[in-house]
Protein backbone atom coordinates (compact mmCIF):
# COMPACT_ATOMS: atom_id res chain seq x y z
CA UNK A 1 0.00 0.00 0.00
CA UNK A 2 1.39 3.41 -1.02
CA UNK A 3 0.47 6.23 1.35
CA UNK A 4 0.03 9.38 -0.73
CA UNK A 5 -0.34 13.11 -0.04
CA UNK A 6 -1.88 15.39 -2.70
CA UNK A 7 -1.34 19.16 -3.06
CA UNK A 8 -2.76 21.51 -5.68
CA UNK A 9 -4.09 25.03 -5.16
CA UNK A 10 -6.62 24.62 -7.98
CA UNK A 11 -9.77 22.81 -6.84
CA UNK A 12 -10.43 21.14 -10.20
CA UNK A 13 -6.88 19.80 -10.47
CA UNK A 14 -6.94 18.47 -6.90
CA UNK A 15 -10.27 16.74 -7.53
CA UNK A 16 -8.83 15.18 -10.69
CA UNK A 17 -5.94 13.72 -8.69
CA UNK A 18 -8.34 12.33 -6.09
CA UNK A 19 -10.64 10.80 -8.71
CA UNK A 20 -7.69 9.26 -10.53
CA UNK A 21 -6.35 7.54 -7.41
CA UNK A 22 -9.21 6.85 -5.01
CA UNK A 23 -10.23 3.56 -6.63
CA UNK A 24 -6.69 2.15 -6.82
CA UNK A 25 -6.46 -0.76 -4.37
CA UNK A 26 -2.75 -0.24 -3.73
CA UNK A 27 -3.00 3.50 -2.94
CA UNK A 28 -4.19 5.22 0.24
CA UNK A 29 -4.75 8.97 0.06
CA UNK A 30 -3.57 10.13 3.49
CA UNK A 31 -4.24 13.82 2.89
CA UNK A 32 -5.30 16.13 0.08
CA UNK A 33 -5.13 19.91 0.32
CA UNK A 34 -5.17 23.14 -1.68
CA UNK A 35 -2.90 24.74 0.93
CA UNK A 36 0.84 24.07 0.49
CA UNK A 37 1.57 25.31 4.02
CA UNK A 38 -0.85 22.71 5.40
CA UNK A 39 0.97 20.08 3.35
CA UNK A 40 4.26 21.29 4.85
CA UNK A 41 2.91 20.73 8.37
CA UNK A 42 1.56 17.31 7.37
CA UNK A 43 4.98 16.28 6.09
CA UNK A 44 6.42 17.00 9.53
CA UNK A 45 3.96 14.80 11.41
CA UNK A 46 2.26 12.36 9.04
CA UNK A 47 4.19 9.45 7.49
CA UNK A 48 3.58 9.11 3.74
CA UNK A 49 5.45 7.36 0.93
CA UNK A 50 4.69 9.70 -1.96
CA UNK A 51 3.84 13.39 -2.38
CA UNK A 52 2.09 14.43 -5.60
CA UNK A 53 2.14 18.20 -5.89
CA UNK A 54 1.72 21.16 -8.18
CA UNK A 55 4.72 23.51 -8.34
CA UNK A 56 3.50 27.10 -8.59
CA UNK A 57 1.28 27.79 -5.57
CA UNK A 58 0.75 30.78 -3.24
CA UNK A 59 2.99 31.20 -0.16
CA UNK A 60 4.86 27.91 -0.62
CA UNK A 61 5.71 26.19 -3.89
CA UNK A 62 5.82 22.48 -4.63
CA UNK A 63 9.51 22.94 -5.37
CA UNK A 64 10.01 24.20 -1.82
CA UNK A 65 8.11 21.20 -0.44
CA UNK A 66 10.41 18.88 -2.40
CA UNK A 67 13.44 20.82 -1.21
CA UNK A 68 12.27 20.40 2.40
CA UNK A 69 11.90 16.63 1.88
CA UNK A 70 15.35 16.46 0.31
CA UNK A 71 17.07 18.68 2.89
CA UNK A 72 15.68 16.76 5.86
CA UNK A 73 16.25 13.38 4.24
CA UNK A 74 12.62 12.37 4.61
CA UNK A 75 11.75 8.98 3.18
CA UNK A 76 9.19 10.47 0.78
CA UNK A 77 9.22 10.39 -3.02
CA UNK A 78 7.86 13.33 -5.03
CA UNK A 79 5.93 13.58 -8.28
CA UNK A 80 5.37 17.03 -9.77
CA UNK A 81 2.15 17.58 -11.72
CA UNK A 82 2.38 21.02 -13.28
CA UNK A 83 1.51 23.22 -16.22
CA UNK A 84 5.05 24.59 -16.44
CA UNK A 85 8.03 22.88 -18.08
CA UNK A 86 10.64 25.35 -16.86
CA UNK A 87 11.23 23.62 -13.50
CA UNK A 88 12.16 20.22 -14.91
CA UNK A 89 15.95 20.52 -14.65
CA UNK A 90 15.86 21.83 -11.07
CA UNK A 91 13.24 19.24 -10.13
CA UNK A 92 15.41 16.30 -11.05
CA UNK A 93 18.29 17.80 -9.10
CA UNK A 94 16.01 17.06 -6.11
CA UNK A 95 15.68 13.45 -7.27
CA UNK A 96 11.94 13.66 -7.94
CA UNK A 97 10.27 10.47 -9.07
CA UNK A 98 8.46 12.00 -12.07
CA UNK A 99 7.56 15.30 -13.74
CA UNK A 100 4.09 15.21 -15.32
CA UNK A 101 2.75 18.02 -17.49
CA UNK A 102 -0.87 19.17 -17.33
CA UNK A 103 -3.18 18.18 -18.90
CA UNK A 104 -2.42 14.52 -18.30
CA UNK A 105 -4.26 11.21 -18.52
CA UNK A 106 -4.97 8.87 -15.64
CA UNK A 107 -2.74 6.32 -17.35
CA UNK A 108 0.17 8.77 -17.41
CA UNK A 109 -0.24 9.48 -13.69
CA UNK A 110 -0.36 5.78 -12.80
CA UNK A 111 2.72 5.18 -14.94
CA UNK A 112 4.58 7.70 -12.81
CA UNK A 113 3.38 6.09 -9.60
CA UNK A 114 4.47 2.68 -10.93
CA UNK A 115 8.03 3.97 -10.80
CA UNK A 116 7.62 4.03 -7.03
CA UNK A 117 6.95 0.27 -7.03
CA UNK A 118 10.00 -0.35 -9.19
CA UNK A 119 12.29 1.76 -7.00
CA UNK A 120 10.94 0.21 -3.81
CA UNK A 121 11.61 -3.30 -5.12
CA UNK A 122 15.14 -2.30 -6.05
CA UNK A 123 15.90 -0.52 -2.78
CA UNK A 124 16.90 -1.95 0.58
CA UNK A 125 14.06 -3.48 2.53
CA UNK A 126 11.80 -0.92 4.19
CA UNK A 127 10.98 -3.43 6.94
CA UNK A 128 12.85 -4.17 10.14
CA UNK A 129 12.48 -7.85 10.99
CA UNK A 130 12.46 -8.79 14.68
CA UNK A 131 12.64 -12.49 15.50
CA UNK A 132 11.57 -13.52 18.97
CA UNK A 133 10.98 -16.91 20.58
CA UNK A 134 7.63 -17.70 18.98
CA UNK A 135 6.94 -14.60 16.86
CA UNK A 136 8.35 -12.60 13.97
CA UNK A 137 7.50 -8.89 13.68
CA UNK A 138 7.82 -6.82 10.50
CA UNK A 139 8.15 -3.13 11.43
CA UNK A 140 7.95 -0.31 8.89
CA UNK A 141 11.21 1.56 9.36
CA UNK A 142 9.61 4.90 8.53
CA UNK A 143 7.23 4.43 11.50
CA UNK A 144 10.05 4.09 14.05
CA UNK A 145 10.12 7.20 16.26
CA UNK A 146 13.14 6.32 18.39
CA UNK A 147 15.01 3.36 19.87
CA UNK A 148 16.29 3.10 23.44
CA UNK A 149 18.82 0.73 24.95
CA UNK A 150 18.40 -0.01 28.68
CA UNK A 151 20.73 -2.61 30.14
CA UNK A 152 20.50 -5.68 27.90
CA UNK A 153 17.09 -4.76 26.47
CA UNK A 154 16.23 -2.50 23.54
CA UNK A 155 12.85 -0.80 23.11
CA UNK A 156 11.69 0.29 19.65
CA UNK A 157 9.02 3.01 19.91
CA UNK A 158 6.88 3.28 16.77
CA UNK A 159 3.67 4.96 15.67
CA UNK A 160 2.01 1.55 16.02
CA UNK A 161 3.29 0.61 19.48
CA UNK A 162 6.45 -0.61 21.20
CA UNK A 163 8.61 -3.65 20.50
CA UNK A 164 11.34 -5.19 22.66
CA UNK A 165 14.48 -6.95 21.48
CA UNK A 166 17.93 -7.90 22.74
CA UNK A 167 19.62 -6.55 19.61
CA UNK A 168 22.24 -3.88 20.46
CA UNK A 169 21.96 -0.39 18.98
CA UNK A 170 25.02 -0.89 16.77
CA UNK A 171 23.26 -3.76 14.98
CA UNK A 172 20.04 -1.81 14.60
CA UNK A 173 21.86 1.29 13.39
CA UNK A 174 23.41 -0.77 10.59
CA UNK A 175 20.13 -2.47 9.76
CA UNK A 176 18.17 0.78 9.56
CA UNK A 177 20.61 2.17 7.02
CA UNK A 178 18.73 5.45 6.46
CA UNK A 179 19.74 9.08 6.82
CA UNK A 180 16.46 9.58 8.74
CA UNK A 181 18.03 7.88 11.76
CA UNK A 182 20.60 9.58 13.98
CA UNK A 183 22.59 8.18 16.91
CA UNK A 184 21.79 10.92 19.41
CA UNK A 185 23.29 9.26 22.49
CA UNK A 186 25.02 6.00 23.36
CA UNK A 187 21.60 4.71 24.47
CA UNK A 188 19.37 6.22 21.77
CA UNK A 189 18.72 6.30 18.03
CA UNK A 190 16.19 8.93 16.92
CA UNK A 191 14.22 9.40 13.71
CA UNK A 192 14.66 13.07 12.79
CA UNK A 193 11.34 12.99 10.90
CA UNK A 194 9.46 12.85 14.24
CA UNK A 195 11.54 15.32 16.26
CA UNK A 196 9.42 18.16 17.64
CA UNK A 197 11.78 20.02 19.98
CA UNK A 198 14.76 19.84 22.34
CA UNK A 199 14.89 21.05 25.94
CA UNK A 200 17.91 21.43 28.21
CA UNK A 201 18.35 18.56 30.69
CA UNK A 202 21.86 19.06 32.00
CA UNK A 203 24.98 20.98 31.01
CA UNK A 204 25.91 18.57 28.22
CA UNK A 205 22.61 16.88 27.38
CA UNK A 206 19.12 17.64 26.11
CA UNK A 207 15.75 15.90 26.11
CA UNK A 208 14.31 15.15 22.68
CA UNK A 209 10.53 15.52 22.30
CA UNK A 210 8.64 13.86 19.45
CA UNK A 211 5.45 14.04 17.48
CA UNK A 212 3.06 11.09 18.01
CA UNK A 213 4.42 10.05 21.41
CA UNK A 214 4.90 11.61 24.83
CA UNK A 215 7.97 9.48 25.45
CA UNK A 216 11.33 11.22 25.18
CA UNK A 217 14.91 10.43 24.26
CA UNK A 218 18.29 11.90 25.16
CA UNK A 219 20.76 13.72 22.94
CA UNK A 220 24.21 14.97 23.92
CA UNK A 221 25.14 18.59 23.33
CA UNK A 222 27.85 17.60 20.84
CA UNK A 223 25.41 15.42 18.90
CA UNK A 224 22.78 18.17 18.94
CA UNK A 225 25.35 20.55 17.45
CA UNK A 226 26.16 17.94 14.82
CA UNK A 227 22.49 17.35 14.08
CA UNK A 228 21.83 21.06 13.67
CA UNK A 229 24.84 21.45 11.38
CA UNK A 230 23.83 18.47 9.25
CA UNK A 231 20.07 18.97 8.95
CA UNK A 232 19.01 22.40 10.16
CA UNK A 233 21.43 24.84 8.51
Amino acid sequence: MIKVGLVDDHKYDLEKLILSLKDQSNIEIVFSTMDAEEAYQKLKTTPIDLLITDIEMPKLSGYELADFINSYALDVKVIFVTGYSGYAVHAFELNVLDYIMKPYTKERLLKGINRFHVERKDSKSDKLVLRQKSEIFFIDKKNIIFIERTGRSTTIVTTEGEFSTYLPLNNLETELGSSNFFRSHRGFIINIHFVKSFSLYAKNSYITHFHQTKKTAMITKSNLDLLQEKYYT
